[in-house]
């Protein structure tokens, strides 16, 4: 769904519990504050923006606002719409970037956040960067010197023990008699299963 705002009125019919799948901004009738304060609204609830600007403010155009696209108004319909595509999957292809599916298992690295079949599980910061990390690359084995350096730090003093640790938490928090998601490669490390995204 694509929302058409050419004045105040429309843009505070934007409601966070009817959000539409693209906003189309006819700059035209606006003046720069509102186009600027209907952007970061729309920028705040992740929506794409076109803008629709008259010919002779094109060149007066601020792209740091933060639009997705502009056409020139009034737009020819079928590149409106061809535009309006590209916008809404390069959309799509950043969120797909923010989140690591992996079966039941779900990661929101933009968010920090990991639920499995839906439920959220509550993991520590370093269970986490141990997930990420994992989890975004599955099938290769990682030493457990390898994994104390990229998530702890070199200037850690700890034995890779603690690797071991905080893998067993992790584990008992996302996997179970139907999910295993970590294996152990004995004498070497640890690596996240490849499995086909749900």
């Amino acid at each position: 769904d694509a929302v058409f705002i050419a004045d105040d009125e429309a843009l505070e019919a934007l409601r966070p519990d009817s959000l539409p799948g693209l906003v189309v901004l006819d700059v035209s009738a606006m003046s720069a504050a509102d186009v600027s304060q209907c952007i970061r609204k729309c920028n705040g609830s992740k929506l794409p923006v076109i803008a629709l600007v008259p010919r002779h403010r094109v060149a007066d155009l601020d792209a740091s606002l933060g639009f997705d696209d502009f056409l020139v108004a009034p737009p020819d319909i079928g590149e409106l719409v061809t535009r309006a595509k590209r916008v809404l999957w390069q959309s799509r292809a950043s969120e797909d970037d923010a989140l690591i599916r992996v079966g039941d298992l779900t990661v929101d690295v933009s968010g920090y956040e990991v639920s499995l079949k839906g439920r959220r599980i509550a993991l520590r910061f370093k269970e986490y960067e141990l997930l990420r990390l994992l989890a975004s690359n599955p099938g290769r084995a990682y030493s457990r010197e390898t994994l104390l350096s990229q998530i702890w730090g070199y200037d850690y003093f700890g034995g890779t023990r603690t690797v071991d640790v905080h893998i067993r938490r992790l584990r008992s928090k996302i996997e179970d008699a139907d999910h295993s998601f970590i294996e152990t490669i004995w004498n070497v490390g640890y690596r996240f299963i490849h499995l086909e995204p749900s």
